[in-house]
């Protein structure tokens, strides 16, 4: 189970760099919940879906460092490159960690930092 839930974001991680929001969202429970902290909350696959039309209007860049598994958890450390608030290209390290449910991505945490 553990390499089948790093398979699945690795899939959605490359369907998000492919301006593939759908195929991304193909992966998340209905139910989903990603909490980015220090900044927002988002609740539902819909709620996702809507944040990425915003963040992701240029597909982001992303260069995975180390992807860690354990029992329904995976967590992705990287660099990501995308459109900030202004319009410039910036650049932040990450970490996020998923929980996954039967098969399909559950939640979310994640620490991002702009450097």
């Amino acid at each position: 189970m553990i390499e089948k839930n790093k398979t699945i974001l690795e899939k959605a991680n490359t369907a998000i760099s492919a301006g593939d929001n759908e195929g991304f969202l193909f992966h998340c429970t209905e139910d989903t919940v990603w909490e980015f902290i220090g900044e927002r909350t988002l609740k539902g696959k819909e709620a996702v879906r809507q944040w990425m039309v915003s963040a992701y209007s240029e597909p982001p860049e992303f260069e995975v460092e180390n992807f860690i598994a354990e029992g329904d958890f995976v967590t992705a450390v990287g660099k990501i490159s995308l459109r900030d608030d202004s319009g410039e290209m910036a650049s932040y390290s990450y970490c996020d960690v998923w929980r996954f449910r039967d098969g399909k991505m559950a939640e979310l945490k994640a620490f991002v930092i702009k450097t």
